[in-house]
Order: structure tokens, then sequence, then C-alpha cells
């Protein structure tokens, strides 16, 4: 099965800085991180979606 991969070098960079965080952090708050991701990598609300869709399909 193939990885979509996020457009835009922002939203790349926002999805490796989740995926780290998590790894650190496995009780962190999926919506805090994506809004967290939002604000650090100025992303739109569409981005916001891709993460959140990224986040339910990575769970562990």
């Amino acid at each position: 099965m193939a990885t979509v991969q996020p457009e835009g070098e922002d939203l790349r960079k926002a999805v490796k800085w989740i995926s780290e965080e998590r790894k650190y952090n496995p009780k962190a708050i999926p919506s805090k991180l994506i809004e967290e991701a939002c604000l650090k990598f100025d992303l739109s609300p569409m981005d916001a979606e891709y993460l959140a869709n990224f986040l339910k399909q990575n769970k562990k």
C-alpha cells in the first residue's frame, strides 16, 4: 500500500514534527498536536484536515 506524500514543504515538516512528538509523548492529544503544528508551520485548514487523517491512519 502506497502512502500519500503531503504536498508542500511546511506540511511535510509538520508531519515529521507530529511523528516525532508522538514518539516522545505517545499520550499527546492528537487535536492539540494538529493545532500546534498549524501554528508552528502556518498551515491552512485543508492542511489541518490532512494531518487529522494522517493521525487517524497512523494510530498505534
